[in-house]
């Protein structure tokens, strides 16, 4: 007899069918599993074994094989432990045969048997349910599965509560969905003072979705700006909320938190190395840049991280995914992301202080700024100068405008944008900056006027197609920050202004 239980594997955020087969046969006693494991399936025979004897049932003195089918398909992961011991506890009659037919399962054993949490379980319950079954996962991650809407959720603390409730002895309820806690502060524009420049860009780049890069001396408040970003942006709508949680569910960030409506915000260290910005490692994990899909991916320090970690940032920006290549296979994950960075003018910061001044000018700014690519600038639509705050501003009272309302602003304008991409057909044109092609020449064109004004500029500033069209794409943004159904002259002169900043060209 061969007992089979479903389980599954993942390949970025991609969910394949996997066929648990067991067969208990005569022979010299042995635990074979086979299918292509890696080392930590490889080592679930042990973590079974024990689970096993401490329900007070031991292994049968016989042959045991799994096989994990399709055999040509790598298993990672030690999700595959609970659909092994449902599969051994089917053969051994245990379980009944036809208990786990309307199943998949998926959990890792502890020794004492309890079912420990596993990334994963959200997609795992969303494929499940397209395919008509039901999920078996841990305690944990139930609230996390919960969400993948009416298939039946069956979340075992233990492995003997599972077969308990196979049994009818013990009935395990279907866990509800669970959101995460976000009552944590939120930063306030108020905090900053002075810097009003700096806070209208934020504005635009918060409204249309737009790159952003602010220079500036140490201590002007750019990274307090860019902490300020995410709660100027709208909440998510379900299916940003969906793709969100499926990327932190493969990452393993999801178990026992819940999802949550607020945009991601990932600042890495510019230590970080090309496989933790885009993706990669042993079992290809989602980086930096998919962990920020649909929210904020903000590098402090730009100039410092390595240059291969910068330009591997090209495409994803581009394209709003990436795809990490190995020997076994391409994976692909989403990477709609949102770029703010920030940097210092020079290596000592000082440079075009004339109180301070740089003893290397101009060679130290000239080198510093000569890290960053032409190709990899032209990706960000805004750029501006931030400048040091002045004594006379910090003596002041707090701003009378703080976040709640710039976001109700920006929450208006991005409301423009959904009713104008959803009567186009867009597709997957969410706001301003990912317009492109003929959406952006019917919806962006300029007047007269400021169709001069950019042809001007165009040959004048030595513009590239690229950043041709991100100036459209930014004057849209102000022309919708101020009511205005098209765009015109001073919507593109305020556009091409963010396109040149005093030594970054």
């Amino acid at each position: 007899m061969v007992a089979r239980v479903g389980t599954v594997a993942f390949q970025g955020v991609e969910v394949l069918d996997v066929d648990v087969q067991v067969q208990v046969a005569r022979g010299m006693p042995a635990f074979r599993i086979v299918g292509l494991p890696d080392k930590a399936v490889a080592e679930s025979r042990e973590r079974v074994r024990a689970a096993l004897s401490a329900m007070g049932l031991a292994l049968p003195a016989r042959r045991i094989t799994v096989n994990l089918s399709p055999a040509d398909l790598l298993k990672e992961g030690s999700h595959f432990d609970l659909p092994i011991a449902l599969g051994l506890l089917t053969a051994m009659d245990v379980v009944p045969a036809d208990a786990l037919d309307s199943y998949a399962a998926l959990g890792e054993l502890a020794l004492d048997g309890a079912v420990a949490p596993v990334a994963g379980a959200l997609p795992a319950a969303i494929h499940a349910a397209a395919g008509g079954r039901g999920l078996v996962c841990p305690a944990p991650c139930g609230g996390e599965a919960a969400w993948a809407g009416d298939t039946e959720i069956v979340a075992a603390p233990s492995l003997l509560a599972f077969v308990n409730h196979v049994k009818g002895t013990q009935i395990l309820s279907r866990p509800e969905p669970v959101a995460a806690n976000d009552a944590a502060t939120i930063p306030d524009l108020r905090d900053i003072k002075g810097q009003e420049s700096a806070k209208r860009v934020l504005e635009v780049a918060a409204a249309g979705g737009h790159n952003l890069l602010m220079c500036g001396p140490p201590g002007a408040g750019k990274s307090m700006l860019a902490a300020r970003l995410p709660g100027l942006l709208p909440a998510m709508d379900a299916h940003e909320m969906l793709e969100v949680s499926i990327v932190q569910s493969v990452a393993g960030l999801l178990a026992g938190r819940g999802l949550t409506n607020r945009r991601p915000f990932r600042d890495p260290h510019h230590s970080a190395s090309p496989a933790a910005m885009v993706g990669g490692g042993i079992r290809a994990q989602p980086g930096e840049i998919s962990l920020a899909h649909n929210g904020v991916l903000f590098l402090d320090e730009l100039p410092e991280f390595p240059r291969p970690v910068l330009e591997s940032l090209r495409q994803p920006l581009e394209v709003g995914r990436v795809t990490v290549a190995r020997a076994n296979g391409h994976v692909t994950y989403p990477a709609r992301f949102q770029l703010v960075a920030a940097m210092n003018p020079c290596k000592c910061g000082h440079f075009g202080d004339p109180a301070q001044g740089c003893s290397r000018a101009p060679g130290c700014a000239r080198d510093y700024q000569a890290r960053l690519s032409g190709p990899f600038l032209d990706r960000i639509d805004l750029r501006i100068e931030v400048p040091a705050v002045e004594a006379a501003d910090l003596a002041l009272p707090p701003p009378a405008e703080g976040t709640e309302e710039v976001a109700a602003r920006v929450a208006a304008v991005r409301e423009i944008q959904r009713g104008r991409f959803r009567d186009a057909s867009a597709g997957a044109v969410r706001n301003n900056a990912t317009m492109d092609g003929e959406l952006l020449e019917r919806l962006a064109a300029p007047d007269a006027a400021g169709a001069r004004l950019l042809t001007e500029a165009t040959a004048r500033l030595r513009l590239t197609a690229r950043g041709y069209h991100r100036v459209l794409r930014v004057a849209r943004t102000l022309a919708d920050l101020d009511g205005a159904g098209g765009v015109g002259r001073l919507h593109v002169a305020e556009a091409l202004s963010y396109r040149q900043m005093a030594g970054v060209s």
